[in-house]
């Protein structure tokens, strides 16, 4: 048994489509376990660049059997037009190839329209969603009014949903100065994509039961980081999913216990998308330096990314929280050419010195650095493929991430591109 689950240690945005696509070469079956089409990757594959946000990353190996789990929150509009992109690509996505999960609850465009109108209201204060939906779909899951995929083919069933939802959604709508829902369109919306959507669903819990009997290789695929987790994050600046490794288990219907290995992604500098504390945070020339090579603009919002140096005491506490084995760490050959480079060991709240990130809102916004300093290196390790192709000051600093980190470097990615990966260890490596 390998199953290996992927996650980001930082604030999203690692590389984990990379990563994730050059695993899935070693994999017979890759997961989505949690969040919607609010994450992006990208893929860049020869010539080809494939930008994903709902199906799992190893749909473009053919051979795969790709998996969207029961912690995802689906837009069956946003996952036909993704079928429907990846035909035009040539890659064919028939039921053989994707499982949709059959308890997997819908995105609906009421959703969408709450989302949006919130952060307006929320001006200064926005969480900086990507206004698709996400959260709202995740309220309604756990207020038990939600639409899964099996009530596709069930219109009583949509007939009850819709009763509750509008007990809840009317006057919300109406208290962010929304139209009034209409539930005949919405009912006849759904049933109209139903015929397309059913094929895909099923039990997924019970196809990976036995994929995990069959002795395959499963790898679990996150998306955004630990430190978005609704829990472990940064809150109230979060996703509205676990991110964290462990919900791997109750995305997808597995036990932990079939769970053999954490990679945790990080970046060799930080990143942040949207609103939030960023300690490390560069608002200078090394910041928008960082930016620009490092081509940091969100693959779904097409912001720029906030950029700072290299925050150990974050994914420090990722790993903790998320069980990570062993780290991929990415984008290293962006530091190339720096004259020093900082990283972040403690941090300092008024006179405390602390080695962790604190729970409290104000004491997240106000924790400052204590960077240690080290050379950087002025030869390229843009594309290497091997420990010994790297620059003395970049293996260097690789180690000193790994003490910090307190976990060993399994992969370090020096490009965008699919095969510039340097392997340390195997994660799907057996003992």
């Amino acid at each position: 048994m390998a199953c290996v689950v992927v996650v980001g240690a930082q604030w999203g945005d690692e590389g984990k489509g990379k990563i994730v696509d050059w695993l899935s070469a070693r994999a017979d079956v890759i997961v989505r376990f949690q969040g919607g089409h609010n994450a992006g990757h990208t893929l860049v594959i020869g010539n080809k660049t494939f930008k994903l946000n709902l199906l799992p990353s190893g749909v473009v190996r053919g051979g795969k059997l790709s998996v969207i789990g029961n912690g995802v929150v689906v837009d069956p509009w946003q996952l036909l037009a993704e079928i429907a992109g990846m035909e035009k690509e040539g890659i064919e996505l028939g039921p053989d190839e994707l499982i949709l999960a059959e308890n997997a609850c819908l995105i609906l465009p009421w959703h969408k329209d709450i989302d949006a109108a919130r952060e307006t209201e929320l001006g200064d204060a926005k969480i900086g969603t990507t206004k698709r939906g996400i959260g709202p779909a995740y309220e309604d899951k756990v207020g038990r009014r939600a639409i899964r995929v099996a009530d596709l083919a069930d219109p009583a069933a949509i007939d009850m949903k819709l009763t509750r939802l509008l007990a809840h959604h009317r006057p919300l709508r109406k208290g962010l100065g929304l139209p009034e829902p209409d539930a005949g369109a919405l009912k006849a919306d759904l049933l109209e994509l139903a015929p397309r959507i059913l094929p895909y669903a099923k039990a997924a819990w019970r196809h990976l039961d036995r994929q995990i009997r069959a002795d395959k290789r499963i790898l679990f695929e996150g998306a955004q980081g630990v430190m978005l987790d609704v829990d472990h994050g940064t809150y109230p600046y979060v996703t509205s999913s676990n991110v964290v490794a462990g919900q791997a288990s109750a995305g997808s219907g597995i036990g932990p216990g079939a769970i053999s290995y954490v990679l945790g992604l990080a970046k060799a500098y930080t990143t942040r998308v949207g609103s939030g504390p960023f300690p490390t945070e560069l608002e200078d020339e090394t910041g928008q330096k960082l930016g620009e090579r490092g081509h940091e603009f969100g693959t779904v919002t097409g912001r720029a990314r906030r950029c700072g140096w290299f925050d150990a005491v974050m994914v420090h506490q990722a790993c903790i929280t998320s069980g990570v084995t062993g780290l991929a760490l990415t984008k290293l050959d962006v530091l190339d050419g720096f004259e020093e480079l900082k990283i972040c060991t403690s941090y300092r709240l008024g006179d405390k010195t602390l080695d962790h990130f604190p729970a409290g809102l104000t004491d997240q916004a106000n924790v400052r650095p204590v960077y240690e300093t080290m050379p950087g290196w002025t030869e390229s390790t843009r594309g290497a493929r091997s420990w010994n192709d790297l620059p003395a000051n970049a293996v260097k600093y690789v180690r000193r991430l790994e003490e910090l980190v307190g976990k060993p470097c399994a992969l370090v990615s020096t490009s965008p591109e699919r095969e510039d990966v340097i392997l340390m260890r195997d994660p799907f490596e057996r003992g």
